[in-house]
């Protein structure tokens, strides 16, 4: 979520197979809902961050464990852990999923915190990614209120927006736009610099993206893309109540890395070697918890190399202010011929009866974008086109 936003080489398992590969994507899709309706019961008070993060892991392994076990031509179908399970809580931004040995893995959840559920699983790398947030014991006789509601319900009508306008022709600073003027309307401020990629078979980080809150350097150096038919996206909408969005890093120990397809490098320390290669056997091109490697101690040390030299990156856990709460969502869009597509169901635990800001949208062309349907039905689309043929026949 947080990753830097330096521009990658073309990747060369980027290529268009969203339309043949939906059911695979929708299969992963199905596992992740059912593991995040899971985790959502389990976010109580006094509930430990790190038994979350060990449960959301294991119930992907078994969910994708009972599907696809065929092989194909010979050879198995991969799957498994697209994202590792991590649950950040109030102005914590995202990637926290401590190991056992870390302090933090002792936290717990308290009455009101905001919790962001965020994980991802794949099948033969067509991967669905999802994040949501929960308020701990609210419910529609006690909803959430204040600076706590503003972002929750910002983030979410935020992610409404950006479903409709993640579509074929429309252009990633739409996106940034529009996410920064719904955020503006709850007097709160998309996380400075945090990326939307598009992705494709073992890809969820392309090298097309959307940022949100880009600073001057970000808004000069980052590309322009087009959304293009069977395009996959994973969209990444964070929001925080605090002033400028700004994150920073804080003493939170780094868990969740990934292998960066792009770079090569000989690796000199026999354990980085084999960190290396257990990396590669157990995770492929997908992030990956040091919690499931074999050796906590010497994973650490074996990745200390293999970071150094680019071959992993740091998924790294970064926060805002103390006394600011930042909430989540995270959906995976298919954009197909027929039109958009979301692959992920809709949250589990959000719902309006639950969130009561005293703020809304009054911006007149996004509220009329939120009425509109994801995807054209076949009559409109028939009446623009005969509009349009008037509209030629009278000029």
């Amino acid at each position: 979520m947080s990753e830097p936003t330096k521009q990658e080489a073309p990747k060369p398992e980027e290529n268009n197979t969203a339309a043949a590969d939906v059911t695979k994507y929708k299969t992963a899709a199905e596992i992740v809902h059912n593991v995040l309706k899971k985790l959502v019961e389990l976010t109580v008070e006094g509930a430990k961050i790190y038994d979350l993060c060990v449960e959301g892991d294991k119930l992907i392994e078994q969910g994708t464990g009972a599907v696809y076990n065929k092989p194909v031509k010979g050879v198995k179908v991969s799957k498994g852990i697209a994202f590792p399970t991590c649950v950040s809580v109030n102005n914590t931004v995202a990637h926290f999923s401590p190991l056992a040995s870390d302090p933090s893995a002792q936290q717990t959840l308290a009455k009101g915190d905001v919790v962001k559920l965020h994980l991802g699983a794949h099948i033969d790398g067509f991967a669905a990614v999802s994040a949501e947030t929960v308020v701990v014991g609210a419910s529609p006789a006690e909803p959430v209120t204040g600076r706590k509601a503003d972002v929750i319900q910002a983030a979410w009508t935020a992610a409404e927006a950006a479903m409709r306008l993640v579509k074929v022709g429309n252009k990633n600073w739409q996106v940034t736009d529009a996410v920064a003027k719904v955020a503006a309307a709850f007097d709160c401020k998309p996380v400075e610099g945090m990326l939307s990629c598009q992705q494709s078979q073992n890809v969820i980080d392309g090298k097309k993206r959307i940022i949100l809150n880009p600073s001057e350097a970000q808004k000069r150096e980052f590309e322009t893309v087009t959304f293009a038919e069977n395009e996959v996206w994973g969209i990444d909408i964070l929001i925080s109540s605090g002033e400028d969005g700004k994150a920073r890093l804080e003493e939170s120990r780094t868990t969740i890395y990934q292998k960066e397809s792009t770079v090569t490098y000989q690796l000199k320390m026999k354990t980085s070697r084999a960190v290396f290669s257990e990396v590669q056997k157990k995770a492929g091109a997908f992030p990956f918890n040091i919690r499931s490697l074999e050796d906590e101690k010497r994973a650490r040390l074996g990745l200390q190399e293999a970071v150094q030299h680019n071959l992993v990156k740091p998924y790294e856990v970064i926060f805002t202010p103390a006394g600011t709460y930042v909430a989540a969502f995270h959906f995976t869009i298919a954009l197909l011929p027929g039109g958009p597509a979301m692959i992920t169901p809709p949250p589990v635990w959000y719902k309006p009866e639950l969130v009561k800001s005293e703020k809304q949208l009054e911006d007149a062309e996004l509220k009329e974008l939120l009425t509109k349907p994801l995807r054209e039905s076949k009559k409109s689309k028939k009446k623009a086109k005969a509009d349009g043929e008037e509209v030629k026949t009278e000029a």
